[in-house]
This record gives C-alpha cells, structure tokens and sequence, in this order.
C-alpha cells in the first residue's frame, strides 16, 4: 500500500484531514450567515448543510448538532476578536488612555462592521443552551481581565485588586449592552459615537480608581 493510501487518498493535492478541515470551515461560515440573520432558533442543520453545499454526513463529522455549530461559530469570533483587541491595546502601550481607546476602536468597529456578527455574538448565544450561557460568561469575564491588564496594576491591595476587577466587569457589561441596544435598533449613535462615549466612560473609571487628577 503506497503511503498516499496509507495517509488517506489525496484531492487536489488535499488528504483527508485537510478536505475534512475546509468542510469544516465552510459549515463555520455558513454558521454565521444563516444564525446571524435568520437567528439560531429558526435554522435547522439541514439548512446550514444546503446553505454550504455540503450533505448532513458532512455536518456531523464535524459538529454533534446545531448548538454544537453555534458554539464553534461563537468561539471563533470571540478569538479573532479578543486577539485583534489585545494587538490593538498592546500597540499602544504604555499610554493608558491610548490604549483603551485602541482597544475599543477595534472591538466596537470589528461587531459594528459585519451585522451578522454582531447579531450572534451579542443576542443570538444568549440563552442558546446552558452551556453556551457559560461560556458567554467566561468570554465577559475574559474581556474584563482584558481592561484590567491594560489598567493595572493599582497599588497593591486587596481592596484595590477586587475593585479593578468589579470595574472592569462594569465596563465590559455597559457597552456589552450599549451594543446589544444598538444592534436591534434602539440607538441611532454613529459607530464615532459610540468608540467616543465608551472611551469616555473607561478613562472616567481609569481615573477614578487610580485616584488621577
């Protein structure tokens, strides 16, 4: 047996796990566009399946079932988003306040720029299953240690540590739902708008907890 056979048939110059990793991918995308506008609760995996030219065989190789789906959609955007908010702070460093205002820039631009995006990772996860509310939490939780890296440390305290940490949470929370309002409509503030007046709330926070002028 030849060591192509061996390793899986060869496509287009593709094995196995590489084919298997692109269906993959393509069921990921198609994730996005079909619970980022018709919603999770009205897609079926047949649809996901049709939606990215693949058969249901395929969708299970991959995933258990839709929340399965849902959640590998989910985690890959939070991971793109997390890494490139993370870059955008850290290129700004030491400035504190250059720094917050990067990291928000890209965060808010990055939910605003694609609806679909922005649906799914702000509305449709909520209460999608008990897992998912977990893992939501954990990402909220992952962003405010986020913020208190940037900002930290205080002076050295347990009083100090527990309120960066409470603050953080606040801050992330607020425009968590800033851009949940927005995103279904119930804010008309320009995305300029809203980078300023989140920026504006950090640096009021910043102060405030690091007894700055």
């Amino acid at each position: 047996m030849t060591g192509t056979q061996t390793a899986g048939r060869r496509y287009g110059g593709r094995d196995a796990a590489q084919r298997q990793q692109e269906r993959r991918t393509r069921l990921i995308q198609a994730g996005l566009d079909v619970f980022g506008t018709a919603g999770y609760a009205s897609v079926s995996v047949k649809q996901v399946c049709s939606h990215a030219g693949l058969t249901e065989r395929y969708f299970y190789e991959s995933f258990r079932d839709r929340e399965d789906l849902l959640t590998g959609v989910y985690n890959e955007l939070i991971a793109t988003i997390s890494a490139e908010t993370a870059q955008a702070a850290a290129a700004a460093a030491p400035d504190v306040d250059a720094q917050l205002r990067a990291g928000l820039e890209v965060f808010i631009r990055t939910l605003a720029g694609d609806a679909r995006m922005a649906r799914l990772v702000l509305i449709e996860v909520v209460g999608a299953s008990p897992r998912l509310e977990v893992r939501r939490r954990e990402v909220l939780h992952e962003f405010a240690a986020l913020v208190a890296a940037v900002v930290g440390p205080l002076p050295d305290s347990e009083a100090s540590s527990s309120r960066l940490t409470m603050t953080a949470m606040s801050l992330v929370g607020g425009v968590n739902e800033l851009l949940v309002d927005w995103t279904l409509g119930h804010q008309n503030a320009t995305v300029e708008e809203l980078i300023d007046l989140c920026h504006t709330l950090f640096i009021a926070a910043y102060r405030a907890i690091s007894d700055q002028p």
